[in-house]
């Protein structure tokens, strides 16, 4: 990696997963949903962000991250098992916003962590934030939990900010009876879908200029590695990112379309190769 980087002049690898949440970019839909969990930030509540894998539902949650982590007195903690039961969700609260609690006696527990957000929440008027990545594993009886501790006097307050982040079977989920009391509760939801091309070529110049090479791709490659991305984000970065190796292996001095077809475009071919090579090997094993 440290060859890679200096072989381009690269801060980091504008297409690994590890870019800084400086270098994501906000697009118009994005900002507009950041824009709104700053305010719910103050009121208390929950958000969702719902869409297919690879669709940036994690580069949201990391843009969300880091705009509500630069509030001033806003505690953010991030959930990292989702599919935890409710004993183990309770100890991950404890860890998150430093309350010691007994996860066998869920009442004490409850109160603990309720105190602790209203104590929060009169000292810098912004209620604690908790965003829940891969919540379409969470367990019903966690959310159900999650409804009931954020929620007070009666339910005419809301003591905490959660933001969920979840595929098409975490909005199934919600569908059922016994959570459609949470559904009812999100009041931002950000439905991703697939990425017109546009923003696609947004997206990959903003990883080149961040990252220090704005030239590093010529335009035609840029171009077909949109039209062959399908809209997903990912997919994109990954073949973006099979490119750069490669490059740096050969000590190419640029990405372009001729170090597109010597290695993905190939790829396809060579696996129907070996599969007529397999069916005529089976013709020949064949009884005339």
């Amino acid at each position: 990696m440290k060859k890679l980087l200096q072989l381009y002049g690269l801060k980091w690898n504008p297409f690994g997963q590890e870019v800084p949440a400086e270098a994501l970019l906000w697009t118009p839909r994005l900002e507009s949903f950041g824009w709104r969990l700053e305010h719910l930030a103050r009121d208390g509540g929950f958000a969702a962000v719902i869409g297919d894998p690879g669709t940036g539902k994690s580069s949201t949650m990391r843009l969300a991250a880091d705009r509500l982590g630069r509030l001033r007195d806003v505690v953010v903690g991030a959930i990292t098992r989702p599919q935890a039961g409710i004993a183990d969700f309770y100890r991950e609260l404890g860890d998150l916003f430093s309350v010691p609690l007994a996860p066998h006696n869920r009442w004490a527990g409850a109160k603990a962590l309720r105190e602790t957000w209203r104590g929060h929440i009169q000292a810098a008027l912004l209620r604690p934030v908790l965003l829940f990545d891969e919540a379409q594993e969470a367990r019903p009886e966690v959310l159900h939990e999650l409804r009931l501790l954020a929620s007070a006097d009666l339910d005419a307050r809301s003591i905490l900010t959660v933001v969920f982040a979840g595929d098409r079977c975490f909005q199934e989920n919600l569908r059922r009876p016994d959570l459609l009391p949470l559904d009812s509760r999100l009041r931002p939801k950000l439905l991703l879908e697939a990425a017109a091309r546009e923003e696609l070529g947004l997206v990959l110049r903003n990883a080149l200029d961040k990252a220090g090479a704005p030239k590093l791709m010529t335009s035609e490659l840029a171009t077909t590695l949109i039209e062959h991305a399908g809209g997903n984000l990912r997919t994109l970065m990954q073949m973006a990112n099979d490119l750069l190796l490669a490059a740096a292996e050969r000590e190419a001095d640029k990405l372009d379309e001729k170090l597109y077809f010597d290695v993905l475009a190939t790829a396809p071919a060579s696996s129907e190769k070996a599969r007529s090579s397999k069916s005529a090997a089976q013709q020949k094993l064949l009884p005339r």
